[in-house]
Formats: C-alpha cells, structure tokens, sequence
C-alpha cells in the first residue's frame, strides 16, 4: 500500500476492490488506512465465488 500511496498522483482518491481474506482487515493496515484517509477499500461478497476465479485470471 505504501509503494500506491507513492505511485499514485496524491490529488487522486484509491479504491481498491478485496476479497474477505482477515489478512486485509489486520490491526496494522486498519490503523495504515485511518492515516491514509484517499484509500478506500470495498469487499467482496463473501457468497460470490465466482469473483475469486475472476481475481485469479481463471474464468
């Protein structure tokens, strides 16, 4: 996320689009993202499996 923050334009908002996997909601990156305000993060159904195959460039 760091190497995001400092490829992308700082006037720009990020949206980032993530399955339910714990290891995206973890103390350290929830505390990361409270001081980098422009990330936004939006999850995955957790019933949409099919996604999982489109994220892994199988479908």
């Amino acid at each position: 996320m760091t190497k995001l923050d400092k490829g992308v334009p700082a006037d720009l908002q990020v949206h980032l689009i993530l399955d339910n996997y714990a290891t995206h909601k973890t103390p350290d990156g929830k505390k990361w993202l409270l001081a980098h305000p422009r990330f936004h993060l939006h999850f995955t159904p957790t019933s949409a499996s099919w996604l999982n195959l489109v994220e892994r460039g199988r479908c």
